[in-house]
């Protein structure tokens, strides 16, 4: 009865020291914010984030850009051929509406063929040069946005809090099991120790 109580103090005392090594680990990873040092040592201690937060900012910068969204995939994406269409009859209405309203002189005969002309270069020409004015912007885009660089900036400059309120409320479920396996863990390995001896 003795050896089943000895047993069952070490599991108990293996489980907690298991669940509070975890969940100090997982504090870790976030606290502290600002580097303490320890007195009389050359040694400070500072959560891994804070610690490693512009590394950290650049690899999810990096991994956004090169495998989730790239610059080539949002501009290719910027002009629909539906696009074209809506513009095409956006600005035959305009025309329309300019030659109704400023050629009130002019017979409806007229005013009728010189708007069928106009619609036939509007839509002639409307698609080739949103085409080439997209071109344009596709080029001017490469110049100047980068992705990667949008993404750093950003995660970089977020509160501390902020990012471990991000991180906990991604992975909040993972870190509990985490928890709970150095619990379980640490029953075992008391159980264990509690035979052995």
């Amino acid at each position: 009865m003795n050896n089943i109580y000895i047993i069952l103090m070490m599991a108990i005392i293996g489980g907690i020291i298991g669940y509070v090594t975890n969940k100090l680990a997982i504090k870790l990873i976030f606290r502290p914010i600002n580097p303490i040092k320890i007195p009389m040592t050359n040694f400070e201690v500072i959560g891994l984030i804070p610690k490693r937060r512009k590394e950290i900012a650049i690899k999810i910068g990096e991994v956004i850009q090169d495998e989730f969204v790239s610059l080539d995939d949002i501009l290719e994406n910027l002009i629909t051929e539906e696009d074209k269409v809506k513009a095409t009859e956006y600005i035959k209405l305009k025309v329309n509406s300019i030659v109704e309203e400023k050629a009130t002189l002019i017979p409806s005969y007229i005013k009728s063929v010189i708007k069928n002309y106009i619609e036939d270069i509007i839509e002639k020409e409307v698609s080739a040069s949103i085409d080439e004015l997209g071109s344009g912007i596709v080029s001017k885009a490469h110049e100047r946005v980068n992705i990667q660089q949008i993404v750093e900036e950003k995660v970089d400059s977020l509160d501390l809090l902020e990012l471990e309120n991000i991180i906990l409320s991604i992975a909040s479920n993972e870190l509990k099991h985490i928890e709970l396996l150095g619990l379980i863990l640490g029953f075992v390995i008391g159980i264990i120790q509690g035979i052995i001896t």
